[in-house]
């Protein structure tokens, strides 16, 4: 649990901390300025509930790279048997272990990104897909564009992408990184960890998605 998370991190600031028994303790640092990178003015101590977070994303990348395990058909046909898994939700009744993975793939969400194959059932608006910023969706406004899956902005004569529409469609920041985009029409879309070049999951990378998650919310916090 998070409170039991913070409750270990804080005893890791004690002790960091602790002086000669029977003298004053002083923390010249907050517990969130120690766990920034050093990089960042911090200590590069770990945060212990992002990390947790992080090895739980690492189970629903397994559940989602091995659809064929026992333990994913199990999760499948129990929690989510008419969705994927990464439109799985909690709902009443799961266990805490599933929904402690649910929480897990939330964070998986954030750094996943699909490849192009033949873009079907892949969506231009919603669907994680361009290799930019963080949410890697279009920054350009759907305003009234009809078109919903990736696959019609391609040309099916020549097999590449509709160079014209998607011009015609998306600012130019956005179509630049389209067109550059590689097509592979004889295979599916594929999910890739967008923080390796090789697409692989490490929960080394995830747990810093995580940190700078935490960061962007407590920035917006005030």
């Amino acid at each position: 649990t998070k409170s039991l998370c913070d409750e270990i991190s804080t005893m890791v600031c004690r002790f960091w901390w602790n002086q000669q028994e029977g003298r004053s303790k002083i923390h010249w640092l907050s517990k969130d300025q120690m766990m920034k990178s050093k990089k960042d003015g911090g200590l590069g101590f770990r945060d212990i509930y992002a990390f947790n977070l992080a090895m739980l994303a690492k189970q629903g990348w397994t559940l989602w790279q091995n659809p064929e395990f026992l333990v994913a058909r199990i999760s499948k046909a129990k929690y989510f048997p008419n969705t994927s898994l990464l439109q799985a939700k909690p709902k009443p009744g799961i266990s805490y272990t599933w929904r402690s993975v649910l929480r897990g793939i939330e964070l998986m969400k954030k750094g996943i990104i699909w490849r192009v194959g033949d873009g079907r059932n892949l969506n231009i608006w919603n669907d994680p897909w361009l290799p930019r910023s963080e949410t890697r969706r279009p920054i350009t406004p759907r305003r009234g564009c009809i078109l919903t899956e990736v696959d019609e902005l391609m040309n099916p004569e020549t097999g590449g992408w509709d160079v014209d529409l998607v011009k015609e469609i998306f600012w130019e920041e956005n179509a630049n990184i389209i067109l550059a985009l590689p097509i592979h029409e004889q295979r599916g879309n594929m999910l890739a960890w967008h923080y390796d070049e090789q697409g692989m999951f490490s929960v080394r990378s995830a747990y810093k998605v995580c940190r700078a998650d935490f960061l962007r919310k407590a920035f917006a916090k005030g």
